[in-house]
């Protein structure tokens, strides 16, 4: 899925916290959570240092195992994790019709996986917005190795993104907030409600594949072991392993949640401002 090898994940492990401050950061953000005691009204007042500690701990763990897109999508049988996600990042492109030379902009953009093949496939011009400054100095840097770095840029904001936000809503709430903000939507669906094949799939520890073996139990458990000998070789810093630990966790639940069919993360809406006010 990445071409992020063993040495990758280890220095990029802490994203631009200190290496000395790792195992302290990881502390700080399990605290947050209900089963280390922490309270929802805290994560709501700490979303910002919570959402930043969790992206500077975990984007080198995603990369090496899922890729440069941090998503999920649909995807057909006999398709590869791979396949499908560019497949997805093409739908949305062609959803929102993009046009060579246009300007889009790209919320929670991660280090910019769907952004630059945004570009590459429409020729627009993508600018990615992110709160974390790890992930930032990382897509600038896969910008200017895909050759995108004059059409494709980031702009730090604060903004709640991804598995670190302090609390999930009801797809009815989303549409709710599209309308009052102004929005006319023109249509919304669950995409997993479709998939051929599930989108947790790949997380699921009975699944196994060869063209995402680092996502699969076995890759997994090498993965672990791999995190361990670089941490107590000092390559990676103490806490790396904890670190690698709450994203097992964070799997298991998600594959749970996606059976019982009580979590989507394929919601998707087209919407748009009325062209005028009488629309």
């Amino acid at each position: 899925m990445s071409k992020a090898g063993a040495l990758d994940l280890a220095s990029g492990l802490g994203g631009k916290i200190g290496k000395d401050e790792v195992l302290s950061a990881v502390e700080k953000y399990e605290k947050y959570h209900v089963c280390y005691g922490g309270e929802e009204e805290e994560r709501k007042a700490n979303y910002s240092d919570m959402v930043n500690k969790y992206y500077d701990l975990v984007t080198s763990f995603y990369e090496f195992g899922w890729g440069e897109s941090f998503h999920f999508a649909p995807r057909w049988k006999g398709e590869s994790l791979r396949e499908s996600i560019k497949r997805h990042e093409h739908f949305l492109a062609l959803q929102l019709g993009v046009k060579p030379g246009q300007k889009v902009l790209d919320v929670g953009c991660g280090i910019g996986g769907p952004l630059r093949e945004f570009a590459r496939f429409s020729s627009a011009s993508v600018t990615g917005l992110n709160n974390n400054e790890y992930q930032i100095s990382r897509g600038k840097e896969l910008n200017r190795i895909a050759g995108v770095d004059n059409t494709c840029e980031f702009v730090k904001a604060e903004i709640e993104i991804g598995d670190g936000l302090p609390d999930i809503r009801l797809t009815t709430k989303c549409l709710e907030a599209l309308k009052q903000a102004g929005f006319e939507v023109i249509w919304e669906k669950d995409l997993a409600a479709d998939s051929p094949i599930p989108w947790f799939l790949p997380l699921d520890k009975s699944h196994f594949s060869l063209s995402s073996f680092r996502l699969t139990a076995v890759g997994r458990f090498f993965t672990k072991n791999m995190v361990k000998a670089l941490e107590f070789a000092g390559l990676a810093p103490k806490g790396s392993q904890r670190v690698q630990d709450f994203l097992e966790k964070a799997a298991e639940g998600l594959v749970e949640g996606g059976k019982k069919e009580i979590f989507t993360p394929m919601y998707f809406f087209l919407a748009r401002k009325p062209e005028n006010a009488n629309q």
